[in-house]
């Protein structure tokens, strides 16, 4: 059975125009759907309702992202070894100042002929097999010192500091200053020169 009715677009075809679109009322005529079915999108020809999202620049902004994400990875983990390198590096400079102090302290001692004071610089085990009169008696015989000169300490499994030193009697030689921490104080003293 066919039913007359009058002609024009079926209800679901329901045309926009530019007000009704933008939330004016519907053209005379235009049938307007029941509430609750929604509204089909507009055909070809017809304006969006919004701009379309910017597609230009969009792989030099994600470039971008990523090369900040990377620096800011360098940033973390590279600091971290920096730090660590630095806090080594700092760390080695102060056992080499101490080491290079306490070496000039005992040659000064030495030099001056305070054997008390230089006696006092000796390691434990040192003043255990030598008695202060068994220093000095020692220190006494070998040649006079005029002048010195101390490098830097090399560390490793013992703490070694060469000393350039120069004789009243003429001539000169290197010598290797043998360090150790005292367990107790944390400072270092001579353990033996080589």
């Amino acid at each position: 059975m066919t039913v007359s009715g009058p002609a024009g677009p079926p209800p679901h075809a329901v045309p926009r125009g530019p007000d009704w679109g933008a939330g004016g009322p519907p053209p005379p005529g235009v049938p307007v759907p029941p509430p609750g079915v929604p509204v089909p999108p507009p055909g070809p020809g017809v304006s969006p309702p919004f701009a379309a999202p910017p597609t230009e620049g969009r792989t030099t902004r994600l470039w971008i992202g990523l090369g900040v994400a990377a620096l800011a990875v360098v940033l973390c983990c590279g600091g971290g070894g920096a730090a660590l390198l630095g806090l080594a590096v700092t760390g080695t400079q102060a056992v080499n100042e101490r080491a290079r102090v306490v070496v000039g302290e005992y040659f000064d001692a030495v030099e001056q002929e305070e054997y008390d004071k230089a006696y006092a610089l000796l390691c434990g085990d040192v003043r255990r097999r030598e008695s202060p009169p068994e220093f000095e008696r020692r220190v006494a015989a070998e040649p006079q010192i005029t002048s010195y000169t101390v490098r830097d300490a090399t560390i490793a499994n013992e703490v070694i500091v060469p000393v350039d030193v120069t004789y009243a009697r003429g001539g000169g030689r290197t010598v290797r200053v043998v360090l150790a921490q005292d367990s107790g104080t944390g400072e270092f003293e001579v353990c033996g020169v080589r």
